[in-house]
């Protein structure tokens, strides 16, 4: 979806498919005209934006054959779907049975990481809609914390270069700026907006920045007015909301609790890497927990507990409600979780309940589709 902000320029709203488990070209093609297809019919929008994710075998594929490529532009324009965003954070296997920390991997500090990267920026200048000449990419950031040492911060540099490099190769080849976006998410090197600055120092504005993921930022208990001001280039927000747990409502969140997704918790007092500590004792219970479990836009969880969506809401405001220019033109839904939320569910009714509630937030905020 495209949508016209008061200052004249185009944000373009998407859906992440990392919530869909293909991991080889077939199955890209099978969840464009399957979920896709419908979550487009249900939403009624002339063209629906998709934050496509590709593993690291689907994207070595596509690079390596541009007919292939090609193929799958084409197929794009035939189901109203366009991309002008990929989701470059899991790197293969999303929807293993058991993911967790393996999500972080392969990390900057490794090889196959830039590869990856790269491909996926190649790839995308190929995808980008004729009338748009920049893309984004969302990205780890950068590692996880364990293991960090001085020599692995300068592998990292090092790859950060080369990725620069490639990228305004890329842009003088082709004539279509690749955005790279480095996503602060708690447990990480780059947990929150203020070590983002500090880690991407020097690096160069016009290729990398940062992708402020709401959940993520909510869990970190960061203010959505520092992050909105970080100075440092926003590639991409992905509109997400986190579970928030009360005082004492604690013994709610076992509906929750599952083996697939690492779930950090948090709260003023402390935090733990994953749900099944908190939940037995790592935290205080007498105080609010919020919980990296991406929760669905629309619709509230059962009490006691609640979301996250307000912080998400003062967000949205404060990157897109001036009349000078938008903070970032690119947004994406991404509730990778449905596979894992309690109770049977219709994905694509789903997304398109999101996307809906998503629009509905941007008109209030002066944004008219187009």
């Amino acid at each position: 979806m495209r949508l016209l902000h008061p200052s004249g320029s185009v944000v373009h709203l998407a859906y992440c498919t990392n919530v869909h488990p293909a991991e080889d070209l077939a199955g890209i093609y099978d969840q464009l005209s399957g979920v896709a297809a419908r979550v487009r019919a249900l939403t009624g929008a002339p063209v629906l934006g998709l934050g496509l994710w590709l593993s690291s075998g689907a994207a070595r594929a596509l690079r390596a054959d541009p007919g292939e490529l090609a193929r799958l532009r084409a197929r794009l324009d035939e189901l109203g779907l366009e991309v002008v965003t990929l989701n470059g954070f899991p790197y293969q296997g999303f929807h293993d049975q058991v993911v967790k920390l393996r999500v972080y991997r392969p990390d900057w500090a490794e090889p196959e990481r830039l590869a990856y990267t790269l491909d996926l920026a190649e790839i995308l200048t190929a995808l980008l809609p004729d009338d748009v000449t920049e893309g984004s990419i969302s990205t780890l950031p950068l590692a996880w914390r364990t293991g960090w040492t001085p020599d692995k911060a300068g592998t990292v540099a090092a790859n950060l270069d080369a990725l620069t490099s490639g990228l305004r190769a890329l842009a003088e080849r082709t004539g279509k700026t690749i955005r790279v976006g480095f996503e602060p998410e708690p447990g990480c090197i780059v947990e929150t907006t203020p070590q983002a600055v500090e880690l991407l120092a020097g690096t160069d504005p016009a290729h990398l920045g940062v992708c402020l993921d709401a959940c993520h930022l909510a869990v970190g208990f960061e203010d959505a007015a520092d992050a909105a001001g970080l100075g440092l280039p926003i590639v991409k927000l992905q509109v997400s909301s986190a579970v928030e747990t009360p005082p004492g409502g604690q013994p709610a969140l076992a509906a929750y609790e599952e083996e697939r997704y690492l779930h950090q918790t948090r709260c003023a007092a402390g935090y733990t890497d994953d749900l099944p500590e908190a939940l037995a004792g790592g935290l205080p219970a007498d105080l609010p927990w919020r919980t990296h479990f991406h929760m669905p836009l629309h619709a509230a969880p059962p009490p006691p507990l609640t979301t996250t969506t307000p912080y998400l809401e003062d967000l949205l405001e404060r990157l897109l409600a001036s009349a000078d220019a938008p903070l970032t033109r690119h947004l994406e839904v991404e509730t990778y979780t449905w596979s894992v939320l309690p109770g049977p569910v219709d994905v694509a009714e789903g997304i398109a309940a999101e996307l809906d509630w998503t629009r509905r937030r941007l008109a209030a905020l002066g944004l008219k589709e187009i």
